[in-house]
C-alpha cells in the first residue's frame, strides 16, 4: 500500500504562496531600510551642518553666508520629510508583507498538520491490516499442524 496525501497539490500551491510572500517580504524590508539609511544620513548631515554653522557664526559670518546656509537647511528639511514620508510608507508595506506572510504560513502549517494526522492514520491501518494477516497466516498454521 503507497501513501498519497490527497491534498498535496493544495499543500505545494500553498508553499509556493509562502515562498513568494517571503520573497515580497524581503524587499519590502530591504527597500524600508533603504529609506530608512538615507533619512538617517540626511538627520546626521543636518545635525553636522547646523554644529558647523554655529562655530562660524561665532567667528562671525557674512550676511550672504547665512542665507546660503538658511536655504541649504531648508532643502535639506524638505528632503528628510520626503525621506519620513517614504520611510513611513515602507514600514507600512513591509507590516503588510508580513501579515500575509504570517497567514500563508499558518494555512501551510495548517495543511502539514492534516498531511501528518493522514499519515498516522495510514500508518495506523497499515499495522492493523499487517496483524490481520499475521492472525491469519497463524490460524492457518495451526489448522495445518492439527490435520
Amino acid at each position: 500500500m503507497v501513501y498519497k496525501f490527497k491534498f498535496e497539490k493544495i499543500l505545494s500551491i500553498k508553499e509556493n504562496e509562502k515562498d513568494k510572500a517571503l520573497g515580497e517580504y524581503n524587499e519590502a524590508v530591504k527597500r524600508f531600510e533603504e529609506a530608512a539609511k538615507k533619512l538617517y544620513h540626511f538627520l546626521k548631515q543636518k545635525e553636522e551642518y547646523e554644529e558647523m554653522h554655529q562655530q562660524k557664526l561665532q567667528a562671525g559670518l557674512p550676511i550672504q553666508e547665512i542665507r546660503y546656509f538658511q536655504q541649504f537647511i531648508t532643502n535639506l528639511e524638505r528632503t528628510i520629510s520626503h525621506y519620513q514620508q517614504l520611510v513611513a510608507q515602507a514600514r507600512q508595506q513591509m507590516q503588510l508583507k508580513q501579515l500575509k506572510l504570517a497567514e500563508l504560513n499558518i494555512e501551510v502549517k495548517k495543511y502539514e498538520k492534516m498531511k501528518e494526522k493522514y499519515f498516522q492514520t495510514f500508518l495506523q491501518t497499515v499495522h492493523a491490516e499487517e496483524n490481520k494477516l499475521m492472525d491469519e497466516i497463524s490460524i492457518q498454521q495451526f489448522v495445518n499442524r492439527g490435520n
